[in-house]
């Protein structure tokens, strides 16, 4: 087992495009885990392993690679940069103890890092920066850092300085050592020298020294009172002074460097080590007890502690799945037996292997701290938790957010109606942003997903890797429906079926409610009294309850923001069901949904637009024409940032339009934001179609 103090658990993440998989690339080479490096424009990048990454040139799949450095061992995880495929960070920075914020040196914080920033604030997951891309035309180190500090809110603090910017950069000046660190041409980057600090860089690095010496001071009570006698401190106390900061959420040390161009990477791989945790500096896990949900439980990140471990993602394999897994305290050995407690099934662990992106090492054991692979689970799925016979423990689930873009799919032969059924449980197995659900009525098979990207990628990967040939419509709008007032109702149920006779009735009220991030979007809750029916018809009212909402009262969309709450029941001591409960569950809902006020919701999306000024006229009016509310603008660099909400419904094609526009000089971002009700001319319309 590895010393637990020396394992860093990181994942690298960024909006698209600032260079996280290239950075990744040269992590792996610097450390020696690799001996060639590859390029992402070619295809040829370890992380970037799935042919559709390598034909895109983008990141679609997290993946794993292990590495070695001084005398850490890194287990490192590339992350998507594109907002369709937010659930791969989103599931990784659930398991992660560090991240890498990579950032470019001329866009400093863009739509994507924003996100990435919540979702580590959301986990509590420290971070360290790197301001990426500092030989580009327009890079400006300093307007990147005050970026991260006015958009994210964050607070960095410059352990660097650039030696040069755009062409003639150069190296870097670390401000711990006070030195000068400049590239000595090597094409891969490998050889460097360290010394003083450029004349005509002196006054500033000095001026920048100060300022860090003060900032870490303010983070410790004893680096202070040291500071405020000395008025400096020593590279050592600046380094555990960061280190405690970082871990604590309290600063963010940033870096510069050109992933691209061979230079700053090798600090980087310092930094981690330095100031990013290793398993024994985060707090312990917590947990419900399953017998009880209301006792909390704890596990230490230690091997005499029973099993806790949480499974992050699924891939799909035509060999048997690989389960990769998060152990958070004690062993998980191959060819054991553990618990799926929120299932309540046992699981096999007939295999465990240490993954290097697509490559396996097969291994005995996994001790807590550990990401690991699992081959053999047969009931498991993303955000289960596995722990031993005689302790369970239940780990907070991972939410995902909801789909908002569908479409319909049909095999081009009928023969493989069966098949593409298949083919798409097991991508909803290994992706939970992904839906299908097929017609009772028409036979019509909808997916759904995070956005015509990502189910594009869908489409390849049914054709590509489990060899389903299909065609498909125009992708379509996941609306939602939502009430406005509360209602009551009854659904009695008193029938002959199959020749016997059914009874049930209930009664329910139904009502708006906010949830809180992470609550589920539909609430159930009894205020039955004890007594008035027996405790096996629960389930059963929930289950009706539930279906009845997924079919909404107005067009058949899923009702969300809604609480149900069971009032009064009555049964039959020999004619009530299960399915009679359901029934008569599922017919008060309904009539309860139709006096409640009934709304269409349509998603909103998060748009951020940058273009130079010529065309920000053009294309600011082109948003408004598609019903966007302009949020803010704002100058990045020489061009024109602007953030607006805008319906989904309107945003089809606007890249297309949009580099028409500017004559394909502008881009732009977009991801889910909310969900808003519909005016009622265009709901009526909507409604009108089906």
């Amino acid at each position: 087992m590895d010393d637990l103090s020396r394992i860093r658990n990181i994942g690298v993440a960024a909006h698209i495009d600032a260079g996280k998989t290239t950075t990744t690339e040269r992590l792996l080479f610097y450390s020696g885990t690799i001996h060639k490096m590859g390029d992402v424009d070619d295809g040829t990048t370890i992380t970037d392993f799935d042919a559709e990454e390598q034909q895109r040139g983008i990141t679609i799949y997290s993946a794993a690679v292990t590495l070695h450095w001084r005398d850490c061992r890194i287990n490192l995880i590339d992350t998507p940069g594109h907002v369709d495929f937010t659930a791969e960070v989103e599931r990784s920075l659930r398991v992660l103890d560090g991240a890498v914020v990579v950032f470019d040196a001329y866009e400093g914080v863009e739509a994507q890092s924003e996100t990435v920033w919540r979702q580590a604030d959301k986990y509590k997951v420290p971070r360290i920066c790197f301001i990426n891309k500092m030989d580009k035309t327009g890079a400006n180190f300093a307007g990147a850092v005050r970026s991260i500090e006015e958009r994210l809110h964050a607070r960095p603090i410059q352990i660097q300085v650039p030696i040069g910017e755009e062409n003639s950069f150069r190296g870097f000046v670390d401000l711990i050592a006070m030195e000068g660190v400049l590239c000595e041409g090597e094409r891969d980057g490998s050889t460097w020298s360290g010394g003083p600090t450029p004349a005509e860089l002196r006054d500033a690095a000095l001026a920048a020294r100060h300022a860090l010496d003060e900032r870490v001071a303010e983070l410790d009570d004893e680096l202070m009172a040291h500071y405020l006698e000395h008025e400096t401190l020593t590279a050592d106390q600046l380094r555990a002074g960061l280190r405690k900061g970082t871990i604590s959420l309290r600063c963010q040390p940033v870096l510069c460097g050109s992933a691209l161009k061979y230079v700053g990477v090798q600090a980087v791989l310092d930094a981690v080590c330095d100031f990013l945790p290793s398993p024994l500096d985060v707090p312990p896990i917590e947990g419900a007890d399953p017998n009880d949900p209301d006792k909390r439980l704890k596990r230490k990140c230690s091997p005499d502690e029973p099993l806790a471990a949480i499974v992050f993602k699924v891939v799909a394999d035509p060999h048997g799945d690989l389960y990769f897994v998060r152990v958070y305290s004690g062993v998980l050995k191959a060819n054991s037996r553990v618990n799926n407690v929120g299932r309540r099934r046992k699981e096999n662990v007939p295999r465990l292997y240490r993954m290097f992106a697509k490559r396996r090492d097969q291994i005995e054991q996994a001790f807590c701290g550990d990401i690991v692979a699992v081959i053999g689970l047969k009931e498991t799925l993303t955000g289960d938790t596995l722990c031993g016979p005689n302790n369970p423990i239940l780990l907070e689930r991972i939410e995902f957010p909801e789909t908002v873009i569908s479409m319909a799919i049909e095999p081009r032969s009928s023969a493989d109606r069966d098949k593409l059924l298949a083919a798409l449980k097991t991508l909803t197995r290994a992706d939970p942003t992904f839906a299908f659900k097929e017609d009772a009525d028409t036979g019509q098979i909808v997916i759904s997903g995070m956005g015509e990207l990502h189910l594009e990628v869908i489409c390849h990967r049914l054709e590509r890797d489990l060899n389903v040939a299909t065609k498909t419509g125009k992708p379509r709008v996941a609306y939602r429906e939502t009430i406005t007032r509360s209602a009551e109702a009854e659904g009695r149920i008193h029938r002959q079926a199959g020749g016997k006779a059914q009874f049930a009735a209930v009664t329910v009220r139904v009502e708006p409610f906010t949830p809180a991030p992470g609550e589920p979007l539909l609430r159930f809750a009894s205020r039955l009294p004890p007594g008035k029916i027996r405790p096996v018809w629960l389930p059963a009212i929930e289950a009706g309850c539930r279906g009845a909402a997924q079919n909404g009262a107005l067009g058949g969309y899923p009702l969300i923001n809604v609480q149900v709450t069971l009032l009064d029941a009555e049964e039959s001591a020999e004619e009530s069901s299960e399915v009679a409960f359901e029934i008569a569950a599922a017919h008060a809902v309904q009539r309860a949904m139709e006096q409640a006020g009934p709304v269409l919701l349509e998603p909103i999306m998060k748009v951020e637009v940058v273009t130079p000024e010529d065309y920000f006229g053009a294309i600011n009016g082109d948003l408004n024409a598609r019903r966007a509310i302009i949020t803010n603008t704002s100058m990045r660099g020489r061009n024109h940032v602007i953030d607006a909400h805008a319906p989904l419904s309107e945003m089809f094609g606007y890249a297309t339009q949009m580099r028409s526009l500017s004559q394909g000089r502008a881009s732009y971002s977009m991801e889910p934001s909310h969900y808003d009700p519909m005016p009622p001319d265009r709901a009526r319309k909507v409604l009108g179609m089906l």
